[in-house]
């Protein structure tokens, strides 16, 4: 498909703000957050031998030192040169002020500076959410609600390990069956510390993990049918080419929509949802003083294995000192990014805009993006999503879930007073 103003001249205003764009697009591709504060596979493997003697000592990984000093300043120039009353003008500001904020975050690899550097891109625990509940305070509510339930109600297939190897060839051959062309691969990566990631054209799965069969339904459309989406749209944009790159200040409307596909498709589950809110209430630990050991601890007492304990505390403490008080607060936009998401999907509905919801995939982009750049939609400015999960390409089964959503909203449990009154509804 495309756009209008691939068959003519672009607007001067449009042309203007494609020209910063890409030059904030070559800026930007040299800051890899997320790949850059991570730990290599050889601190766990030490920790883990260390903590089976009882001699395990804090982890101090010696980050490299980067200097970002002359992108920080084309991301300056650019924001300057950028319209604030323009649609993409406000996207290049914004945009250019989290790379450089992240640019920041990466020359201080290993300071408390990264604590502060961090909040001010992901939040912390203490957000408030619609409602008046903060992040933190939900996360201890679904903790609490996995915690009540009897694991041994789980599927006897549920229960069964699948390999790495195998999970990767069963993730291929649903890619290319989408596809119909092997257009992302998967690989298997020894030295990653996380179970998974993903990029437009390759998800990585850790070689010598176990999966669960939710864990195979999760990444296909967690991984593959939002961020490896998202990510390719992206790349159609030639007005935006920085809509293929994963921006930090797009992050909790990427994770909101990643976990909400797990959720309108029945792949997650509640230990799923438990795994992100010790997450949460970990970088709350962290930053009120707990050490590496301490959380590595938390996450053991919570029920998960030596190896995913010391995943789960490496998050919290990737570019951060690891002796407390300091803490990297990505984790704590998956539970506001999915209420975030699903609010704005249930008020897209209300207000016959359900197309919005689609345009989401166009390529990575904020709740707030997406309604400024309904007008380029229209004019063809801005490419519409190539490829689409199944969820939202079927318009009229996602209309039918969120219908039912809106409604039962109304229903107040604290009403119900027993379950008679349960049985006379």
């Amino acid at each position: 498909m495309t756009a209008d103003s691939t068959t003519g001249p672009l607007r001067p205003d449009i042309a203007h703000h494609a020209m910063l764009d890409a030059r904030m697009a070559r800026a930007a591709r040299a800051i890899r957050l997320l790949s850059l504060v991570s730990w290599p596979a050889s601190e766990q493997q030490t920790f883990l031998a260390a903590e089976a003697r009882g001699t395990a000592t804090l982890p101090a990984f010696q980050y490299p030192k980067h200097d970002f000093g002359e992108a920080r300043r084309e991301f300056d120039a650019i924001a300057a040169a950028a319209d604030p009353a323009h649609p993409l003008g406000i996207y290049l500001i914004e945009s250019a002020h989290s790379w450089g904020l992240a640019a920041e975050l990466l020359e201080n690899l290993g300071t408390p500076r990264v604590t502060e550097l961090s909040v001010a891109l992901f939040g912390k625990p203490e957000h408030t959410l619609p409602g008046g509940a903060t992040t933190r305070e939900a996360a201890n509510h679904f903790i609490a609600i996995a915690n009540e339930l009897d694991l041994e109600l789980l599927a006897p297939s549920e229960q069964v390990a699948i390999s790495a190897t195998s999970l990767a060839m069963q993730l291929q051959a649903a890619l290319d069956d989408y596809f119909d062309a092997r257009v992302i691969v998967v690989e298997l990566d020894p030295d990653l510390i996380a179970k998974a990631a993903a990029g437009p054209n390759r998800i990585r799965l850790r070689a010598g993990a176990a999966f669960s069969d939710y864990d195979r339904h999760q990444l296909l459309q967690h991984e593959a049918f939002v961020h490896s989406l998202t990510a390719l749209n992206g790349q159609q944009q030639t007005v935006l080419p920085s809509m293929a790159l994963s921006s930090p200040r797009t992050t909790a409307t990427q994770e909101g929509l990643a976990v909400f596909a797990e959720q309108i498709t029945g792949s997650i589950d509640i230990e799923r949802m438990k795994r992100v809110s010790l997450r949460i209430e970990a970088v709350a630990m962290a930053l009120e003083g707990a050490d590496f050991l301490q959380v590595f601890r938390y996450f053991e007492e919570a029920g998960q294995d030596r190896v995913e304990s010391f995943t789960s505390a490496q998050r919290v403490f990737r570019g951060v000192p690891t002796t407390g008080g300091s803490a990297f607060t990505k984790d704590t936009v998956y539970l506001r990014g999915l209420i975030g998401v699903h609010t704005f999907f249930r008020w897209a509905l209300k207000h016959r805009k359900l197309r919005l919801c689609r345009m989401l995939f166009a390529g990575k982009m904020t709740l707030a993006d997406v309604q400024r750049f309904e007008p380029l939609f229209d004019s063809g400015d801005l490419l519409p999503p190539r490829w689409l999960p199944e969820w939202v390409a079927r318009a009229n089964g996602l209309a039918g879930m969120l219908a039912f959503s809106l409604f039962a909203n109304r229903i107040r449990l604290e009403q119900i007073m027993d379950s008679e009154t349960v049985v006379d509804i």
